[in-house]
């Protein structure tokens, strides 16, 4: 994480659900002047006590650290309103069907924005002799500058299609109605195109 959990952070969050100091260190084995010393910032809970606070304030570790809840109001979420996050140190691709708080290798990462695709990011989508859409894309494929994944995404299905340096920038999908097509350049971003 970037940060650790503020004094702000935690009596705002007590305050929501209408904990006094002494109830909240009731939950959590700990004197009520320690709950003071945290939210006026004379101390801060140790690492061993962030699950457990986290539980009595009724939010997850990371939004703990964050400060920030996060309520997903769409629980029936549908895919087309889905996120990606692509982290930019080991280039794992995270995929959330509604709101989260994404971090891997230490970083807090930000849900990807589709473009429009330009010139040098331009896909070939056709459908096949056997019924397939064929995605390409004429981009150079280079261990420094290259097209990571496609994906074909309805309202019902997500499928990704890993691509990788030094091999062919193109896939196949079954095709399932109207959706779109996403391609994620290294270097460029997350590009989109609509069946």
């Amino acid at each position: 994480m970037n940060g650790y959990i503020t004094g702000g952070t935690i009596r705002r969050l007590r305050e929501a659900r209408r904990l006094t100091q002494v109830q909240l260190a009731d939950l959590l084995n700990v004197s009520g002047k320690t709950i003071s010393k945290w939210e006026t910032a004379r101390g801060l809970p140790d690492i061993s006590l962030l699950e457990p606070l986290a539980k009595a304030l009724g939010i997850s570790v990371p939004e703990l650290l964050s400060g920030e809840q996060i309520i997903n109001a769409n629980r029936s979420a549908n895919l087309l309103r889905s996120a990606l996050y692509v982290c930019p140190i080991c280039g794992n691709v995270i995929h959330a069907c509604g709101a989260a708080a994404i971090s891997c290798c230490g970083v807090s990462l930000p849900p990807l924005e589709a473009e429009d695709p330009d010139d040098r990011h331009c896909a070939q989508i056709d459908a096949d002799s056997d019924g397939e859409y064929f995605f390409s894309v004429p981009h150079e494929m280079s261990k420094e500058h290259y097209v990571s994944f496609v994906i074909y995404q309805t309202p019902d299905r997500f499928e990704l299609r890993k691509l990788y340096p030094e091999g062919p920038c193109e896939a196949r999908f079954f095709p399932r109605g109207g959706g779109i097509f996403y391609w994620y350049c290294n270097r460029h971003g997350l590009f989109r195109q609509k069946l």
